[in-house]
Order: C-alpha cells, then sequence, then structure tokens
C-alpha cells in the first residue's frame, strides 16, 4: 500500500488517516499533508469536530523517517525537516476545532508529540510509549512542548531521559498524554464515535472558544518550535547521530 494521508467528513466530523508502510513513520511529505490537512478542516464549516489516526492494528506512529534523517547532509536541510513536526502541532494548536485523537498502537518521537497535540486522546492498552531521540544522540525539541504540556515536566523528563523505554498506556493515561484506555479497537472505536457525534451537535463557537483557553500560553510556539528545529537540524547531522540512526536501520 502507497503511503497517504486522507479526510473523510460525514455528518460535521471530519476524519483524517495517514499511512505509510514503515509503521506509519513520518517522512516530510506526510508530515506537510497532515500539516495542510488539518489546517484545512479547521476552516470547513461542514466539519464540527476532527478525528485524527493512523492506518493498522498496533503502530500509531513510529515517528520521524529513519530513511529521510539519514540523507539529511547540512543544518538548514535538517531544520527543514524538523520543521515539518513543528507545522503539525502548530496546525493542531491553531485549529478552531476539537481534535480527537486515536492511538491504535505504539507511539514513538514524534508519534507522541502527536497524541499530544489532539485534544483529547483515545488509546488502546497497546498504546505504549516513547521518546527515542536520545537514543540516537538528538533530543524531542520540536515535540517537547506539546507533550510537556499533556504531562508534565517530571513525566516529561523521564521519558526524554529514559529514551530506549516503553511507557505502557496506563503510565500514559496516568500522566494525561491518554483520557481513556481500552482494551480493544472496537471499544476504542465505539467511545470516539459517541464524543465525536456529541461534539459534532455541539455549539461551534463555544467549542472554539474553549480550544483558546486550553491552549492558552503557547501563543509563542511558531518563534520556539523554530528554534527547537533548528537545534535538531544541527544535532541530527552530528557523527554520533549518523552512526546511531545506521545502527538502528541495520536490526
Amino acid at each position: 500500500m502507497i503511503e497517504y494521508v486522507k479526510i473523510t467528513t460525514i455528518n460535521g466530523i471530519g476524519t483524517i488517516e495517514f499511512y505509510h508502510p514503515q509503521s506509519n513513520s513520518l517522512p516530510g511529505n506526510i508530515l506537510a499533508k497532515l500539516a495542510t490537512t488539518i489546517t484545512d478542516a479547521g476552516n470547513d464549516k461542514n466539519i464540527k469536530v476532527i478525528i485524527l489516526k493512523s492506518a493498522g492494528e498496533r503502530a500509531f506512529c513510529a515517528g520521524a523517517s529513519f530513511d529521510e534523517l539519514i540523507a539529511i547532509d547540512n543544518p538548514e536541510q535538517g531544520k527543514k525537516f524538523f520543521l515539518g513536526f513543528a507545522n503539525v502541532i502548530n496546525a493542531a494548536r491553531k485549529c478552531p476545532k476539537f481534535i480527537l485523537g486515536r492511538v491504535q498502537g505504539k507511539a514513538v518521537g514524534g508519534g507522541v508529540g502527536m497524541a499530544a497535540a489532539t485534544d483529547y486522546c483515545f488509546a488502546t492498552k497497546y498504546s505504549s510509549s516513547k521518546l527515542s531521540e536520545l537514543a540516537i544522540g538528538i533530543g524531542p525539541f520540536v515535540v517537547g512542548p506539546a507533550v510537556e504540556r499533556k504531562i508534565g515536566t517530571s513525566a516529561f523528563s523521564a521519558m526524554t531521559i529514559n529514551a530506549t523505554k516503553w511507557f505502557d498506556a496506563n503510565w500514559s493515561r496516568e500522566k494525561g498524554l491518554y483520557t481513556d484506555v481500552f482494551d480493544s479497537v472496537e471499544e476504542l472505536d465505539d467511545e470516539i464515535d459517541k464524543l465525536a457525534s456529541t461534539l459534532s451537535t455541539s455549539n461551534p463557537e463555544a467549542m472554539e472558544k474553549l480550544k483558546t483557553v486550553m491552549w492558552n500560553g503557547t501563543e509563542d510556539w511558531d518563534r520556539l518550535l523554530d528554534k527547537r528545529a533548528e537545534s535538531s537540524g544541527i544535532l541530527v547531522i552530528s557523527d554520533f547521530t549518523s552512526k546511531a540512526i545506521a545502527k538502528f536501520k541495520s536490526k
């Protein structure tokens, strides 16, 4: 199956789905399409609420594409790639509609950032997560603000420092990354459909004002995430990171 980002709209519910054959990893073209699709859905008067999901069963998102990371050979190119994550997070932040996250499986790095950028996140018991960036010599600089906003500095620090550890879904629910955790995808889908249906008939003006309140204090994120992308772009071309990525790809 070829990678894609698509949106379907039914009864005021816009469902954005993405797919990549490498465990739903995120190359630059997918990131760009996600940011544009989220922005367009936010501006579509026929859409009242958005569901963000990936295809497949046990991998929500593997984060940055290693193929693209290893091909980066200068800081400018590196910054451009990491700005892709910044643009998705900022698109979600600025979107006037509530975004419901559907995390059916594992989330890594940028995938954790995407889950954190949603306004209400559903998951299954299989939805372990980790911020693996330090393990390859960089850090979760771009997604960090979104993750820290959701789970707090202490939990974010734990995930960042212990970069090879999988944190289980119940831990993520306790810390606030996920709001609800279910035993099966079927239960998850039933509940997300119920909430989306309820919100699709709620007052759009009230929801937009509530979203502004919920994201209060993030107004400088365009500048902040740009600087964070610059830092990542410098680190990603280091010898340490190049060797670490090559080692991961060879496994």
